[in-house]
């Protein structure tokens, strides 16, 4: 039986597997023959079994923060390939990667009933640490290595992408896949596919560049050898997004259109390297979008290139400049176009019939995506430190067309 057919019954909600330790008592009986798909298959049981049983965890302890958490926090010290717990396996093709199953919460949804931004970011952040703790190359770290932790060694995001075609919905199942593969010398690179279990659709791509920080002089560093050797085994070389040569991001001035200020980071916006989660960066910056844009306007994308940490102490402000078609979307959003609003509006287009069409809506601007450069920075008295730099993109929201008729019927 391969992985995919142990996860399958793995995640079948009538069949509940547990990883258990080498001195657990095992009085309980598995039932001889389970019911799966419609099937008695009495051999289930011991193939899952013994697939999880070769990757229960040892008896070793992991202390965390110095202090003994083996009763609550036991880190694998060994690779696993699956975890019911998690929904999760291994997946290995030249590499080794890791998939993970997840329902859409209720808590993890907005007003539409489509998965968040933050929500979506939060589960790559989860799908990330995950195989890692899975890899059996866990420290006391954020998804630090053991050998990083010897060096005093922390990951830190530099660069993130996300393109997002479709939200999942609530209750939705969906799969997400990652990988990592290196990146010029010193950094690694991250990557993940989100797809619906059920159909295989990609709901959204990302991609990431990290490197290491020295914990105690919070300074760049290079990567050590015993760390490289711990992470090239895993590597993949594939992309979920393909990049040529990445548009940089200007950097706005203070004569933003948008601006948000005196942005306070709360003890809860704090992760367990003690500087604000880069998911409450993305916060920051969506709050400064206007309104109107929101309403009928969804994110399909945003780059993230992140210049320095930012600490409990620091005061914020978040800027945000529209690029050139906020002004058509600002018109289009009323619900009767009037195609006299665009006399003397100068618009970057090809010609004026591509633009305008019979019923006077403005075709390819409408599909165009909007986008918006946003800048993170600290408010300082002589100078302001940059935190991130961002870019948005925003596609029009389509309108509901499940009961229409048929156009020849109109």
């Amino acid at each position: 039986m391969n992985i995919t057919t142990i996860t399958t019954i793995v995640s079948y909600p009538a069949f509940v597997v547990r990883c258990s330790s080498k001195h657990e008592n095992h009085s309980k009986q598995q039932p001889n023959n389970i019911k799966i798909n419609g099937t008695l298959r009495s051999s289930a049981v011991k193939v899952v079994e013994s697939a999880v049983t070769s990757t229960t965890l040892d008896d070793s302890v992991v202390t965390v923060n110095g202090n003994n958490n083996g009763l609550r926090q036991n880190i694998p010290t060994k690779k696993q390939l699956v975890d019911p717990h998690r929904q999760g396996l291994m997946v290995e093709e030249g590499g080794v990667g890791y998939r993970q199953t997840v329902v859409i919460r209720s808590y993890e949804v907005g007003p539409d009933k489509t998965a968040t931004l933050e929500s979506i970011l939060n589960l790559l952040q989860e799908t990330a640490l995950n195989h890692v703790w899975m890899s059996g190359l866990l420290g006391d770290g954020f998804g630090a290595t053991h050998g990083m932790i010897r060096n005093d060694l922390i990951w830190v995001v530099s660069r993130m992408q996300v393109l997002i075609d479709n939200y999942p919905i609530w209750g939705e199942v969906v799969e997400i896949d990652t990988w990592v593969a290196a990146s010029g010398k010193n950094g690694m690179r991250r990557d993940w596919l989100i797809k619906s279990q059920a159909t295989g659709h990609i709901f959204a791509r990302a991609t990431s560049t990290w490197v290491m920080m020295n914990r105690k002089t919070r300074r760049l560093s290079k990567m050590p050898e015993e760390v490289r050797d711990e992470l090239v085994p895993w590597f993949i070389e594939k992309q979920a997004i393909k990049e040529e040569a990445p548009e940089k991001i200007v950097k706005l001035n203070k004569q933003a259109k948008h601006m948000n200020s005196d942005l306070k980071p709360k003890r809860s916006d704090l992760d367990m390297n003690q500087h604000v989660n880069n998911v409450k960066y993305v916060r920051w910056m969506l709050e400064t979008i206007p309104d109107h844009v929101v309403e009928c306007h969804q994110l399909s994308g945003i780059t993230l290139e992140y210049r320095r940490e930012c600490g409990s102490s620091d005061i914020v402000e978040s800027l945000c400049e529209p690029e050139e078609d906020e002004i058509v979307s600002n018109i289009m959003e009323h619900q009767h176009y009037n195609p006299s609003l665009l006399n003397g509006l100068a618009l970057a287009s090809p010609s004026a019939a591509e633009i305008i069409n019979g019923g006077g809506v403005l075709t390819c601007i409408d599909q165009r995506p909007m986008r918006y450069t946003h800048l993170l920075q600290t408010k300082g008295e002589k100078q302001s430190d940059e935190i991130v730099r961002g870019r948005t993109s925003w596609k029009r929201k389509l309108p509901t067309m499940q009961h229409l008729p048929p156009k020849e019927n109109l």
